[in-house]
């Protein structure tokens, strides 16, 4: 009929367009059969620019991340230099212009010097917090590696105890790397076959991997271990970090993370088992109730830059309500100010005032915020030392003081109180 013929003819009509749309748009070509993100496929590091003309904004936010900018050049920008060189201190041997890369902009700032194919930190790093500069020079009870390198600080190069966790792809032959900074391939695995067949299957995307694997991504340089092997086989030397990780592969396999023992105190560990120094959100987070029910970091930071500290999703309270609310499984009950007992407005109702206490030294008396999400109660501040967050805050109360207060709170177990 003359209707069949009109519809048919309007179906070829639409496939010559879908296929015009299709070629125009350039659909990516077929990958080869079985490539993938298998480290059986030959793949190579391409750097982060390579990314920016399909990931624009991506690129864009990263650009802006503490991530994107661990390591710095001051003969790009001198600015980027916080220390003051301008006073005299017996701890500053050395002049901005013998810096190569400023470490840090946050809580710290340590500087690097080049030497030979490998670079060295200064022994004086500066205290964003408090601007003032303090020693830098890890020694005996510390970082396990102390006591395989020298004690001067010129004598400990940064390839074995940090360029793996501050770049891509750095190589222990040729002490080079693709590019520092932690860059998008530190994540998303080698690019180059990505490059080549624009789809899914040939790049490491960690929102698909399972939550171990995911995690273990942010775990490789946020946490306190050493590697399975020691020294390594290829040079002999001892490593800070996971060599022969990549993203996909099960951490563990490369790396173990440091031994804590119930009721002892450590430079790496509360005795009660929290992170005692900064670098340890991972060893915090394997520990959490997060990670037993596979929430992830990507959950609470978003990796690629948002307009919120730590790059947090949300800001404040909401990052953490999204999951907690009295309409959800997790709870808590009731409102904000029956959950905390404070005022709703108050520094005592951050849900990071009590679940994410700042215990974990990272440089003089600065310390950062735990990532166990356990409430450290008074009662295990007297059992093992670990500060709680009642009395960090509460500075001229008692533990003692502590527990009977929180005897008094309606919507909290005696249990969690008891001597």
């Amino acid at each position: 009929s003359a209707l069949m013929r009109v519809a048919s003819s309007h179906r070829c009509v639409l496939l010559l367009v879908s296929a015009a749309w299709f070629t125009a748009c350039g659909s990516a070509p077929a990958p080869p059969s079985g490539a993938g993100t298998g480290s059986g496929t030959a793949k190579a590091f391409v750097g982060s620019a390579a990314c920016a003309s399909c990931h624009q904004d991506i690129y864009t936010r990263w650009q802006g991340t503490l991530m994107a900018n661990v390591l710095q050049n001051p003969a790009d920008d001198p600015t980027v230099i916080l220390g003051d060189f301008s006073t005299p201190n017996p701890l500053v041997t050395f002049r901005p212009e013998d810096v190569d890369f400023t470490y840090g902009s946050k809580w710290k700032q340590r500087y690097f010097t080049r030497i030979g194919d490998d670079y060295f930190v200064f022994p004086a790093q500066w205290d964003v917090q408090n601007g003032i500069w303090r020693r830098y020079s890890p020694g005996p009870g510390g970082d396990w590696w102390v006591e395989h390198y020298p004690s001067d600080q010129m004598q400990r190069p940064t390839g074995p105890l940090c360029d793996g966790c501050h770049s891509v792809n750095y190589d222990i032959r040729t002490k080079t790397v693709t590019e520092w900074n932690v860059g998008c391939e530190k994540c998303h695995g080698a690019g180059s076959l990505h490059l080549e067949f624009p789809v899914a299957a040939t790049i490491v995307n960690p929102d698909k991997l399972d939550h171990v694997r995911a995690d273990d991504i942010c775990i490789q340089c946020h946490s306190q271990g050493q590697p399975r092997v020691v020294p390594h086989s290829t040079d002999g030397r001892y490593y800070d970090w996971p060599v022969g990780y990549e993203p996909g592969d099960l951490l563990s396999s490369h790396w173990k993370l440091e031994e804590h023992r119930l009721g002892e105190e450590t430079f790496a560990h509360w005795p009660e088992g929290s992170a005692h120094k900064n670098r340890m959100q991972g060893n915090d987070f394997v520990q959490s109730q997060m990670y037993l029910k596979d929430v992830r970091c990507s959950a609470c930071h978003g990796v690629h830059g948002t307009s919120h500290s730590a790059d947090l999703r949300a800001p404040g309270n909401a990052v953490c309500t999204q999951c907690h609310n009295p309409q959800l499984q997790p709870g808590p009950r009731g409102t904000l100010e029956q959950h905390t007992q404070h005022l709703a407005d108050s520094p005592g109702s951050e849900c990071v005032a009590c679940h994410m206490p700042s215990i974990a030294a990272t440089v003089g008396n600065v310390n950062v915020r735990s990532h166990t999400f356990k409430f450290i109660s008074p009662v295990a501040s007297e059992r093992y030392g670990v500060p709680n967050p009642c009395i960090s805050c509460h500075t001229d109360q008692s533990n003692s003081w502590a527990i009977e207060a929180m005897r008094e709170w309606p919507n909290v177990s005696p249990w969690r109180v008891a001597d």
